[in-house]
């Protein structure tokens, strides 16, 4: 069969034609990831209790406010992924930047539970516009059909936060108060991310590539109505809601089961090891299934190792297992989630649709740890795990209504993938080869 041809649109988004990839964009996305996720997120968890201890503020209070921050992200991901469609990531990244390290000095002088909790608001539009989502929309169109792997790279210096920011925040706070540790983070934070975010991100914004598609009438513009796109919505939301309950339950769960807290810790940072493994993989499982197929699989795979870890009493050594391979499903699900859209629509629309499509899925994890405490204090720990297990094998269910359908009349599309692999854009495939993805 004969190859279609690429057109200049195709080359833009790949960097292969007139207008290059950034060279340095990949790795200052590395870097801002971690340094973002790192100080606005992960600092919070380590420094919560001083937080109360020294302000009298409730932990109740001080946590609705940092769940009020990832609510405003969720919802300003959806309006920013449009001006990220049209404008690219530099603008709302770097301006994401500047907004973060205010917010950040906002918390740190605040008087008072009010100016607290408006600085965490001001913090949740900058996690819109720094976090994974515009990062996620700048590689997609730069990098194209290479787009895995540089999602890949950029997923795992991000899953490195913790690692790093984690451990140093504790360090700060055991010299100065919570207050002066915001200010030193915040420090770090301005002056790693708004150059990275001004000088790295200059590349000419390419067109989006057009759609492998036959000539045809136009799939029109919704496709956030489609039957396909709300089904992956509410499965996205489901897995969503489950892993992010799992990951705060686990250690109240292993603690039951006669772990220490210690060990509980340890575990759960094994669980972040497993999460590192699954993306790498990601790349291997992409090439080897359609986005129906991983997407079937993977939701199904996080209703299995939750139940295991509802069912199985011990040893801990065996829950350390069981507590990796839930991480390596978690990890393959941050990718899964970051190439949905262009999976079955294409790069044209990416950052509007996927800020619809994950809007519910980033609501759904900032309730999830409120949820799931209320839920365990009714059901138990056990049981609350086997509820996840059983939410996130419906989103399996509904995940096999995923796959687009051709608009009635339409001719069948071009370079369509095959079940089994991605590769090979570019090359047609006879229907008779195809999987039924």
């Amino acid at each position: 069969m004969t190859a279609v041809p690429r057109t200049p649109a195709d080359e833009a988004a790949t960097g292969t034609g007139v207008r290059s990839r950034p060279r340095a964009a990949l790795p200052a996305l590395c870097a801002t990831q971690i340094t973002s996720w790192g100080i606005v997120y992960y600092a919070f968890p380590v420094l919560a209790p001083r937080i109360t201890a020294d302000t009298g503020w409730s932990p109740a209070a001080t946590t609705a406010a940092f769940s009020g921050a990832l609510l405003v992200s969720a919802l300003a991901g959806i309006p920013l992924g449009r001006v990220l469609d049209r404008r690219g990531p530099r603008a709302v990244m770097t301006a994401g930047s500047v907004l973060a390290a205010l917010a950040l000095v906002t918390i740190a002088c605040a008087p008072d539970l009010a100016v607290f909790t408006a600085g965490w608001l001001l913090a949740g539009v900058a996690m819109a516009a720094t976090f994974y989502r515009p990062a996620f929309a700048a590689l997609t169109r730069w990098w194209g059909d290479d787009r895995v792997r540089a999602l890949t790279v950029v997923t795992l210096a991000g899953g490195l936060a913790s690692t790093v920011f984690a451990p140093l925040t504790a360090v700060l706070a055991e010299h100065v108060t919570w207050r002066a540790t915001y200010l030193v983070l915040a420090g770090v934070l301005a002056v790693v991310t708004i150059p990275a975010h001004a000088l790295a991100l200059r590349a000419p914004w390419p067109p989006a590539a057009a759609p492998d598609l036959a000539p045809g009438p136009a799939p029109g513009p919704a496709v956030e109505r489609s039957r396909p796109f709300l089904l992956l919505a509410a499965a996205l939301t489901l897995s969503g809601f489950a892993m992010y309950a799992v990951v705060m339950g686990l250690v109240p769960l292993l603690i039951a089961r006669g772990a220490t807290p210690t060990e509980a810790a340890w575990i759960l940072g094994l669980g972040g090891v497993g999460q590192t493994l699954g993306r790498l993989l990601y790349a291997t499982l992409a090439r080897r299934t359609g986005p129906t197929a991983r997407t079937v699989a993977l939701s199904a795979a996080g209703g299995v190792s939750t139940a295991a870890l509802a069912l199985i009493p011990g040893p801990l050594p065996l829950l350390a297992l069981v507590a990796i391979t839930a991480g390596t499903v978690r990890g393959n699900l941050t990718l899964l989630q970051a190439t949905a859209v262009t999976d079955r629509w294409g790069a044209a629309q990416y950052g509007r649709l996927s800020g619809l499509l994950t809007a519910p899925a980033s609501l759904a994890a900032a309730l999830a740890p409120f949820a799931g405490a209320a839920l365990a204090g009714v059901l138990g720990h056990s049981r609350l795990f086997l509820v996840l297990a059983a939410l996130s094998l419906a989103a399996a269910a509904l995940s096999l209504g995923t796959t687009p359908l051709l608009a009635a009349g339409r001719a069948p599309a071009r370079r369509r993938r095959p079940w089994g692999r991605e590769g090979g854009a570019g090359k047609l495939v006879s229907p008779a080869k195809r999987g039924c993805d």
